[in-house]
C-alpha cells in the first residue's frame, strides 16, 4: 500500500486554471483584490518556511521571499495585510 500512495504524491499539483475578473468594477476593486492574493501568496511561502507569527514576518523578510518565489517586492501595505493572514489564519 505504501507505494500506491507514494505513486499518487508523485504528480506535482496542477495550479486551477485563472478565470476573467468581473468587469464593471471600481479600480480600487481591483488593486484590492490583487493585493489580498499577493499577500496570500506571501503568507503561504511565509509559513511554508516556519514563520508562524506575525512577529517572526518583519517587511525585511516578507520582501525578502516575494523576491525568492519570484513577485514583485510588496507594499508597506501588503506587508501588514501578510502579517495579519499570519495573525488570524492560525
Amino acid at each position: 500500500m505504501p507505494m500506491a500512495a507514494a505513486a499518487l504524491f508523485s504528480i506535482a499539483p496542477q495550479p486551477l486554471p485563472k478565470t476573467p475578473l468581473p468587469a464593471g468594477r471600481p479600480r480600487a476593486w481591483y488593486e484590492t483584490h490583487n493585493r489580498r492574493l499577493k499577500a496570500m501568496r506571501l503568507a503561504i511561502a511565509l509559513l511554508d518556511t516556519g514563520v508562524y507569527h506575525p512577529s517572526q514576518a518583519p517587511d525585511r523578510k516578507i520582501r525578502t521571499t516575494a523576491e525568492r518565489i519570484g513577485i514583485h517586492p510588496p507594499s508597506d501595505t501588503t506587508c501588514r495585510m501578510v502579517r495579519t493572514l499570519i495573525r488570524y489564519g492560525r
